[in-house]
């Protein structure tokens, strides 16, 4: 069996991890594009570290050229939050016949915020036999996880999760999608006022591909999915996240004052006909130096059970199991597939390749 073979789509802070897991794992990165002319050029050792691996990061431009010349078996996609954002590439390489995973959190669960590109993705993906899916640190914290611990509960009234993030990891993308360093003017007429919207207003939103969702409207879904819940309504309330004291952030290359938004905090509501409520927050934000990750999630029921999880790695769990994940995608049925229909997430002690 020959080694996997992965594009890298995004050469930032993610892609520093993602790229050795590979190696590490037994694949190889076979090419990688960028649009930040700062590493265009470069050996992608210069980002991930390590000896040089002789593959050269080129401009986004020509991602079918590198898909067609490399070979690959699938590209990971480390760039932007939203589906429609990267929907240009997404295309790009599945009409190249590559199979395609991406860390954009609305992938997670696109086709209920997003149908026309979900739909576009999917049909183009089955018709070239390829299979696209979004994943990373949602897979295993927000749904895997809740999922194993409702196997052990008898009967289930509601599923509340809450999880908190550093934006600061993850890219200017990512920190402006959570109005970091906006005013709470700005933030209220940029944020909260597009998500301050009735369930027809998001349903009317969503079939014409205008939504904007928060990272936990696509986990809410997931857990439906993979729980065969059928939701009734679902609403979404985003307010700042504020700070007492001035915040430097690297990443917007600003310090954002005392006062203003440091990031959201997402609340998702959905009701059920089986008469569970699913309700969930994230919290993204430029973090002060007593503030770090946490995820906490409570299935509410005989017996009640609370997860906490303090500090999680969440940047380098996101690789290991976009990683872990390759095998499993590859593997998976042609089209837009979420990983309720890929089994749990495991850990991989051998070459990927063995997987297959």
């Amino acid at each position: 069996m020959s080694k996997i073979k992965v594009v890298e789509v995004g050469c930032g802070k993610m892609a520093k991890y993602a790229m050795r897991y590979v190696f590490e794992k037994g694949a190889e990165v076979v090419g990688a594009v960028d649009i930040n002319p700062n590493v265009i050029g470069k050996d992608i050792s210069e980002i991930m570290g390590g000896e040089n691996r002789g593959v050269t990061i080129e401009h986004v431009d020509n991602l079918g050229e590198v898909l067609d010349r490399t070979g690959a078996d699938i590209a990971i996609v480390m760039t932007m939050s939203l589906v429609n954002d990267i929907r240009d590439v997404l295309k790009t390489i599945v009409t190249h016949r590559v199979n395609a995973i991406t860390t954009c959190e609305e992938a997670f669960y696109a086709g209920n915020s997003n149908k026309l590109v979900f739909n576009e993705i999917d049909s183009l993906a089955k018709a070239n036999g390829v299979t696209v899916t979004g994943c990373g640190y949602q897979d295993v914290f927000w749904g895997n996880l809740i999922s194993v611990i409702a196997g052990s509960t008898h009967t289930i009234t509601k599923i509340k999760g809450s999880s908190s993030y550093n934006v600061e990891d993850y890219g200017i993308a990512l920190a402006k999608a959570h109005g970091a360093g906006l005013s709470l003017a700005e933030f209220d007429e940029k944020v909260a006022k597009p998500s301050e919207l009735s369930s027809e207003e998001i349903n009317k939103q969503i079939e014409e591909g205008t939504f904007a969702p928060s990272y936990m409207w696509n986990t809410v879904g997931w857990l439906a999915d993979d729980f065969g819940l059928h939701i009734t309504s679902m609403t979404q309330k985003c307010v700042p996240m504020t700070n007492e004291k001035d915040v430097n952030s690297t990443t917007l290359g600003m310090v954002v004052k005392a006062g203003d938004a440091t990031g959201m905090s997402a609340v998702v509501t959905a009701t059920t006909e089986e008469g569970i409520i699913l309700e969930a927050e994230c919290i993204g934000k430029v973090y002060d130096e007593t503030e770090f990750d946490k995820n906490e999630w409570t299935i509410y029921g005989e017996p009640d059970t609370t997860v906490i999880v303090n500090r999680p790695a969440t940047v380098e769990l996101t690789c290991a199991d976009i990683v872990n994940r390759l095998p499993n995608v590859i593997k998976a049925e042609p089209g837009f597939v979420p990983t309720t229909k890929m089994g749990t997430p495991r850990f991989k002690k051998d070459s990927l390749d063995t997987y297959l």
